[in-house]
């Protein structure tokens, strides 16, 4: 019984008996021994060549890092890939047998994963053109924020109050974005209303000599600062200057209360609404 069962054949024409045997086991050790080794070599290297692909871009500040991080981590996939393929072709395995079957896994897996797949395409277009990367402040989708991270399936923005907001990528590449850190340069704009009382050439010269005399101010291209509406309690100056884009939000804010207080120690009213109660008889 137990000599029938020793030389029963189970794979490739070896027996049970052939399977226990010194050889065959010192066999199947180097090859496990050979499959570890390849693998510890395979991730040193796809770890080593991803750092060194991500040290060129910080190296480089003119370089976009969310491109090279994309690119450094495909790299690494792809010689873990070649690792294993590598470790199964040392067991004996066909690898084009394994291609083969990978493929068609892949479109199983690709046709009920349709929308995750339209989320990777999407982040693959988005790091290659590159409509917003890391450090812009940006607005996506009726969210507002800065670019913290841009992967394959998603975009992370900080809010204003540094509120986390993840949106999938094929929202951020289907829909308007617009990019506040685009430009170096940007257009703030105030209306200031000054009342229909004031010496309008004194109004003028105090806000154009309040907001130019701060070092935020771009001289160029020439500031626009005219009458634009006469309401029914003001007459109404529209400001425009331009400021580099990452002073705008505090720059803004500073200038409102700048002018206010140069109209109010130039002796410009600032009128306001205000409302006349008449008592009934």
């Amino acid at each position: 019984m137990i000599e029938t069962v020793l030389n029963t054949e189970i794979w490739d024409g070896q027996t049970v008996q052939d399977l226990l045997s010194i050889e065959f086991l010192a066999q199947v050790l180097g090859s496990v021994l050979a499959a570890i080794v390849i693998l510890v070599i395979g991730f040193i290297v796809a770890g080593w060549v991803s750092r060194r692909i991500k040290k060129v871009a910080k190296g480089q500040p003119h370089l976009d890092n969310t491109l090279f991080d994309f690119f450094a981590n495909i790299l690494r996939y792809v010689i873990i890939g070649f690792a294993f393929l590598f470790v199964l072709n040392t067991f004996g395995v066909q690898t084009t047998s394994v291609v083969a079957v990978i493929g068609a896994a892949g479109l199983a897996v690709g046709l009920a994963l349709q929308g995750t797949l339209s989320n990777v395409a999407a982040g693959v277009m988005l790091i290659l053109f590159r409509p917003i990367r890391q450090g812009d402040f940006v607005e996506v989708n009726d969210q507002m924020g800065t670019v913290q991270s841009i992967t394959l399936n998603f975009t992370e923005l900080a809010s204003i109050g540094n509120v986390q907001i993840v949106i999938p990528n094929s929202e951020v590449w289907g829909n308007t974005i617009k990019n506040y850190s685009g430009y170096d340069t940007r257009q703030a704009e105030w209306t200031f209303g000054v009342g229909y009382g004031a010496n309008l050439a004194d109004a003028e010269r105090i806000i154009r000599e309040t907001i130019m005399a701060d070092a935020r101010s771009r001289p160029e291209p020439e500031p626009f600062i005219q009458v634009n509406n006469l309401n029914a309690s003001s007459v109404d100056f529209l400001v425009r200057v331009w400021v580099a884009s990452d002073q705008y939000f505090a720059y803004q804010a500073d200038m409102k209360r700048a002018v206010k207080e140069a109209l109010d120690a130039g002796g410009i009213d600032i009128p306001f609404p205000t409302r006349t109660l008449v008592k009934a008889a």
